[in-house]
């Protein structure tokens, strides 16, 4: 029985033909066959790094019927190469109906990672990086965007959306109605000539917006809900000393650092609790 091929899910350039990494050109050489989402934007990619290998187009409209027909080629022992327009495919793009059709049929998917359009804008946002959560394009329609968003209105990771040009503003409008007045960032065609990254508060930037035309592919980095501020007590941080004293081996130095993280209070404020709770501190 033949050996299925590989099934490669290769990430492109979101711009910048100089972003594809080496082992993405060397594995769309390799392959039996390039499976792409616009075989003319990916034909340009290829003639810019001597790549002939064939391809055939695989996007929204026909991509369970193409899926199909490349499982066969896999099955039949050819490796094939998927790429999207831009950046990572199936992230807000086709791939994921062929990718899960490979692993239905036992055929081995093997990432070749490199540019996604929103950790390039969330790494360049100056807002919390540690946790995130990606929510693709918002929906075009106002009642269900603004559902979206309600649901949203309490999520304290940062939140990262796509949007067209043309929805900017109304999209910004809702975020600001239902979010409130957070920090964004809203980066605009990313590594590409043109590239833009505005950043503040959206009551600071939507004005700037307005009188403009807005043209491009948008990526919006939004601030999570600030948590709540909740006052300590100093029996709560006198309590919460002596447990850490308890339980772990710090210094009262140390302790005080894990205090004034966990507290928002001052050191200076906490370092006096301490101190009152334990005359030999250092």
């Amino acid at each position: 029985m033949e050996k299925p091929g590989k099934l490669y899910v290769v990430a492109t350039p979101i711009g910048n033909l100089e972003d594809i990494t080496l082992r993405a050109i060397r594995v769309l050489k390799e392959v039996a066959l390039v499976a792409a989402e616009d075989t003319r934007r990916t034909r340009k990619l290829c003639h810019a790094y001597q790549i002939d290998t064939p391809l055939i187009s695989l996007y929204d409209h026909n991509e369970v019927r193409k899926s199909r027909v490349l499982i066969d080629r896999l099955k039949e022992g050819s490796s094939v190469a998927y790429v999207s327009d831009a950046g990572t495919p199936g992230i807000s793009d086709p791939g994921f109906v062929l990718i899960r059709q490979a692993l239905e049929n036992d055929i081995e998917v093997i990432p070749v990672p490199g540019v996604s359009a929103c950790v390039t804008a969330l790494c360049v946002s100056g807002i919390p990086m540690d946790q995130f959560v990606f929510m693709g394009f918002l929906p075009p329609k106002a009642g269900k965007r603004k559902d979206v968003l309600v649901s949203l209105k309490d999520e304290h990771k940062t939140l990262i959306f796509f949007e067209a040009p043309h929805r900017l503003l109304v999209a910004l409008d809702d975020i600001k109605l239902i979010l409130g007045d957070r920090k964004i960032v809203i980066a605009r065609e990313l590594t590409k000539l043109h590239e833009e990254i505005l950043r503040g508060n959206l009551s600071d930037i939507l004005p700037v917006l307005k009188d403009r035309s807005i043209k491009g592919e948008i990526t919006l980095v939004v601030a999570g809900k600030e948590p709540a501020v909740r006052n300590w007590s100093d029996e709560e941080i006198r309590s919460f000393y002596f447990k850490l004293v308890k339980e772990t081996c710090f210094s009262d130095r140390d302790i005080v650092n894990r205090i004034v993280e966990e507290t928002g209070d001052s050191r200076k404020h906490v370092y006096s609790v301490v101190v009152a709770s334990n005359p030999k501190s250092d």
